[in-house]
């Protein structure tokens, strides 16, 4: 794949190819293709505070407000035709039917003004409790496969690459005396995989063994979040 070097203003970004399409990173976690008019989202996790309140562990309640706010701003900026969620939309099964009706609407105004496609995750098997747009577990477009988990239960078909979540990759930058950690896209020929959209962190360390395999390291480029802007880079570049 091209080194994607990527001239940028402000969240924006403009990319060389994945897989014979344009790209373009953005700082949110969203990746967008121009031609294809297309954004793809991963990991939203919405619910995840009152799933984690179900079980008794209490976290401020605000995960979800502030994950909608960020997926309607960088619908904004992009201004898709379709949008594909890659699954984990919500962080449980009854995260969707639990969730409060004014975050509902909010979502359902989002999905309802374009193509919506949802894609099942491991923490939300059972798809969406009944918001707009259609719902997979794998699906196809332009020579791309876009699923949850990396390699899935079923083959990517021959030639085709694939777009995936599900580790929420991270890397690590180290230099002397310091190192950064941000969450990132990782992509080489066939596979691009994102990080986790907007307030849902954290991260895998690209070095893990949870990555042994999935990637081509000589092919592999790194593209880590920050405030305000993508830094793009091989993954040799990270160091040792």
């Amino acid at each position: 794949m091209d080194a994607l070097t990527i001239e940028r203003k402000g969240n924006a970004g403009r990319a060389h190819r994945f897989a014979g399409h344009v790209v373009a990173f953005d700082a949110s976690g969203a990746a967008f293709f121009p031609e294809l008019g297309l954004l793809v989202v991963s990991d939203l996790h919405l619910e995840r505070g009152a799933a984690h309140a179900r079980r008794g562990f209490f976290l401020p309640p605000y995960d979800t407000g502030r994950t909608l706010a960020a997926l309607s701003a960088v619908i904004a900026r992009y201004r898709p035709a379709r949008v594909v969620s890659l699954g984990d939309n919500f962080h449980d099964r009854v995260g969707a039917r639990e969730m409060p009706s004014q975050a509902r609407d909010a979502l359902s105004a989002l999905v309802e003004s374009r193509d919506w496609v949802w894609i099942n995750g491991n923490h939300d098997p059972d798809g969406v409790g009944g918001l707009p747009g259609r719902v997979f577990d794998v699906w196809r477009l332009e020579g791309l496969t876009f699923r949850h988990e990396p390699g899935g239960h079923e083959p990517t078909r021959k030639a085709e690459a694939e777009i995936c979540g599900h580790l929420h990759p991270s890397a690590v930058l180290r230099r002397p005396g310091k190192s950064v950690r941000r969450p990132c896209f990782a992509a080489d020929a066939m596979r691009l995989m994102l990080p986790a959209f907007a307030t849902t962190r954290g991260g895998l360390d690209l070095r893990h063994s949870a990555f042994a395999g999935l990637f081509d390291r000589k092919l592999l480029n790194v593209h880590m979040l920050g405030p305000d802007r993508v830094y793009s880079l091989p993954f040799a570049a990270l160091g040792p």
